[in-house]
């Protein structure tokens, strides 16, 4: 507690006789218990304090009061304007009555604390002046702490929404649309779900977008790929082992459901999971505890489940690949994520995000594309999806040019190119009549094709893995090329 901070209060009171007592009460702290202003009637009181916001730690208020706006009602309204203000009421209603209704409907309007008035034929004191005095720092205290909790709060849903704008769901074709009301549904609820769709499609994306939306946004979001998970490494994974649980384990592990308890978990590729690690994922889910390995009592999570998958759930649970009662406790509500040829008016506006994006992470002036080269990018089928388009983009921003032709996206997705283009800058090399030694022929020739299969790659080992080289040599051979 802050012993030396100065506390402003206002006192919302109609009565001098009390509004001298309490200034008796508090006077021994007056240097440090400083009653800012003072007025009669509630609304003066909501006027005050909405147009000085931040003028008051503290409201002490009579219960009743003059100009029909108090008690509860005052309550409330001022706790509208701030939340974190604190309120101590003063009353003489509960003059030798111990009224507990009338305490909690204090405390549920949203009160700190109250008190009996003193008699009235008491001058010295309203109430007894310790607890009236700690009850004023105590309220100082909690309006500070609550004041860091709104900030911390606050600065926690900004990062949810940097985090959402990072990552959006991009298009506004009529299926993405019912896309994005499907999972605003779906955050409004705490129902486990299955997210279905091809690979690449973004079932991940739509899960994060489901969690950040929900009441769990400020818990963790696992997300779990059951296909990475080793066989005899799944359940330590998953629920956790204690120190000493088996030889090896020197220190206690938190399972991945540990950790997410009260968040989300993320199962993706759910169906990669064996039979035996499937019956364990039921018992977690229908009785909200985990077995951890080396603990003798049961752990208790609370965790939402969000699964994905790529295969038709119904047809792995009828050949027995997929446990039915797991299949009915996860598939409470189901969402299908779209192929990318299914809404094929969105891929301009997802190539003009990606360029931007990647642009913008290498450094780069986003190049621009020929409308040939968008045609061709509309007409193509993607069957890696939004995965595949975003790889593609990439590769065409590694080429370096300020503007896209179609042979630059015929080469970047792997078609063949038009006619004549792929022999034209080959054909180069020996145009103008001059004949060449073949040893200077071959280094040119070798020098343009490594550039071009460079060009068509991420990295440097996928260049050399394609030309068949180790990537020691393949850098050498660059060097002597004088492409390094």
């Amino acid at each position: 507690m802050n012993t030396q901070a100065k506390i402003h209060i206002l006192l919302v009171e109609d009565e001098d006789y009390d509004v001298r007592r309490i200034f008796n009460t508090i006077k021994v702290f007056r240097d440090r218990i400083i009653i800012r202003d003072i007025v009669a009637t509630g609304h003066t009181a909501i006027e005050l304090l909405s147009k000085n916001p931040d003028a008051y730690d503290v409201v002490i208020m009579d219960y009743q009061i003059a100009g029909g706006l108090m008690g509860e009602r005052l309550i409330r309204k001022i706790k509208e304007l701030d939340a974190a203000l604190q309120i101590i009421v003063v009353t003489k209603m509960t003059i030798n009555v111990s009224d507990f209704d009338f305490a909690n409907r204090l405390l549920e309007a949203g009160a700190m604390w109250y008190c009996t008035k003193y008699p009235a034929d008491i001058e010295e004191y309203i109430y007894q002046p310790t607890d009236f005095i700690l009850s004023i720092f105590n309220a100082y205290e909690k309006r500070r702490l609550e004041l860091a909790r709104l900030k911390s709060t606050h600065k926690m849903q900004q990062n949810i929404q940097e985090m959402l704008a990072r990552n959006p769901i991009i298009g506004h074709s009529p299926v993405m649309e019912r896309l994005r009301k499907q999972i605003e549904q779906c955050a409004q609820h705490d129902s486990n779900l299955i997210i279905s769709g091809p690979s690449g499609a973004g079932k991940e994306l739509v899960a994060k977008h489901i969690h950040y939306l929900s009441g769990r946004k400020y818990e963790n979001f696992v997300p779990i790929n059951c296909g990475s998970l080793p066989d005899h490494l799944i359940e330590s994974e998953l629920f956790g082992f204690e120190k000493g649980a088996f030889t090896g384990a020197t220190t206690a592990k938190p399972g991945l459901f540990e950790v997410a308890h009260r968040g989300t978990v993320f199962l993706d590729e759910i169906t990669e999971l064996p039979l035996s690690a499937q019956s364990k994922l039921l018992r977690v889910i229908q009785e909200g505890e985990i077995d951890k390995i080396g603990r003798t009592g049961k752990l208790q999570v609370d965790v939402r489940v969000l699964a994905a998958t790529n295969k038709v759930l119904e047809q792995e649970v009828r050949e027995k690949r997929f446990r039915e009662d797991l299949y009915y406790r996860l598939n409470v509500v189901s969402i299908a994520v779209p192929w990318l040829k299914e809404h094929r008016e969105d891929i301009p506006q997802l190539i003009t995000y990606f360029l931007d994006y990647f642009s913008r992470d290498m450094s780069r002036e986003t190049p621009e594309l020929e409308k040939e080269a968008m045609a061709l990018l509309e007409r193509h089928d993607w069957p890696g999806n939004v995965r595949e388009l975003q790889n593609v983009v990439q590769r065409l921003l590694l080429l370096g040019k300020p503007k896209l032709s179609a042979d630059d996206v015929r080469g970047a997705i792997g078609l063949p190119l038009s006619r004549g283009s792929a022999t034209e800058s080959f054909a180069t090399l020996w145009q103008g009549g001059e004949l060449l030694p073949w040893r200077e022929m071959e280094r040119k020739v070798r020098a343009q094709y490594f550039s071009h299969v460079r060009q068509m790659t991420s990295t440097d080992a996928e260049a050399a893995r394609i030309l068949g080289l180790a990537p020691p040599n393949y850098l050498r051979m660059c060097r002597e090329l004088g492409l390094k």
